[in-house]
């Protein structure tokens, strides 16, 4: 779907609060649950919203991306990114519709829709609009606190994602698998503030899941006087698989992807999924996933890893989390067969 005018750049502002209304056509204006904005030449826009994550990740600049592309694609909607705490804060906003789309992990959405773990208190009808990129878990230390092995972990001040984190979630159960997860000083931290507390000598090393290149670690790798090193922790998948149920995968995080690698790092994976609460119109559905499968390149400007959003991808093995209607309407139509 394409507009006939520029669109106004993406509004980075929740889609279910009040604000007071604005002069001239530049308005926004949000009453109940949808938020309307008028254009230049007074078309009225719904906004809608997308639940990304902090600033030091991946999530946050795709997610700019994808709002910024469905702005200008999809007729009728102007669309914000918002900064959030990642993928668990993400799924209980789109419980509860206070965001309409959001970056999450597999694993903890699964959590959700089975309502177990952190979503005890209730199963959350979420819905997979597409399965977009796999998140490398990062056990990260460097050259110096004596850690070559995840055993070597043992004492140590440990970063293990911000609290209620996706991270922490799949951290711990990389801990657990190797009998440590009461054996480190955990630190609550996001991956900015984990590699600012590395730099500073405050902890010996973090957890982060995320694309690749992630800006933080990057960072982390390029600090003069710094050796990054990444821990192997692939052989601790199929443990965590026959607890949790077959969310993870093996993978391979190159030396060429961060300076100063000695070599290939072999790590734990979970595929990142856009999902949207099973509320969503089929209608809206089909249009926002046709808008992300037909100009992917755009976001591919922004973040390589939206090369991994193919039809190919789009598989009940790599999201456990059902299709929404409107989203298997549309790959059907491509071709795709989802189970």
């Amino acid at each position: 779907m394409t507009m006939s005018e520029p669109a106004m750049p993406a509004m980075h502002l929740p889609s279910r609060f009040s604000f007071s209304l604005v002069r001239r056509c530049a308005a926004v204006l949000v009453l109940g649950i949808a938020a309307v904005s008028l254009t230049a030449c007074g078309e009225r826009k719904q906004m809608l919203s997308i639940g990304t994550g902090g600033t030091g990740g991946v999530y946050y600049p795709l997610g700019g991306g994808l709002a910024n592309l469905l702005s200008a694609r999809l007729n009728g909607y102007q669309v914000g990114a918002e900064v959030t705490g990642g993928a668990i804060d993400n799924l209980k906003l789109i419980g509860a519709k206070s965001a309409d789309l959001a970056f999450v992990m597999v694993d903890v959405a699964w959590d959700a829709h089975e309502g177990r773990d952190k979503f005890a208190s209730g199963k959350l009808p979420v819905r997979t609009l597409a399965v977009l990129y796999p998140n490398r878990m990062h056990v990260a230390t460097v050259e110096g606190t004596g850690i070559a092995a995840m055993t070597d972990l043992k004492g140590k001040r440990v970063g293990v994602g911000s609290a209620g984190s996706a991270t922490e979630v799949m951290a711990l159960r990389v801990l657990e698998a190797y009998g440590l997860r009461e054996s480190i000083v955990r630190e609550r931290l996001s991956v900015a503030e984990s590699v600012n507390a590395i730099k500073d000598g405050k902890i010996d090393a973090f957890f982060w899941a995320g694309g690749l290149p992630t800006a933080a670690v990057s960072d982390l790798a390029a600090t003069p006087g710094t050796k990054l090193r990444l821990i192997d922790h692939a052989d601790a998948v199929d443990k965590m698989n026959a607890r949790y149920g077959p969310l993870y995968g093996t993978g391979t995080i190159s030396k060429d992807v961060y300076p100063g690698m000695a070599g290939d790092n072999r790590n734990a994976t979970a595929w990142n999924i856009l999902i949207a609460h099973g509320d969503m119109s089929d209608g809206l559905a089909y249009a926002i996933v046709k808008v992300l499968f037909e100009h992917t390149p755009e976001l591919v400007a922004v973040h390589k890893e939206a090369a991994n959003i193919t039809l190919a991808n789009q598989t009940a093995k790599l999201s456990v989390i059902p299709f929404h209607p409107g989203a298997a309407r549309y790959l059907r139509e491509r071709g795709v067969t989802i189970d």
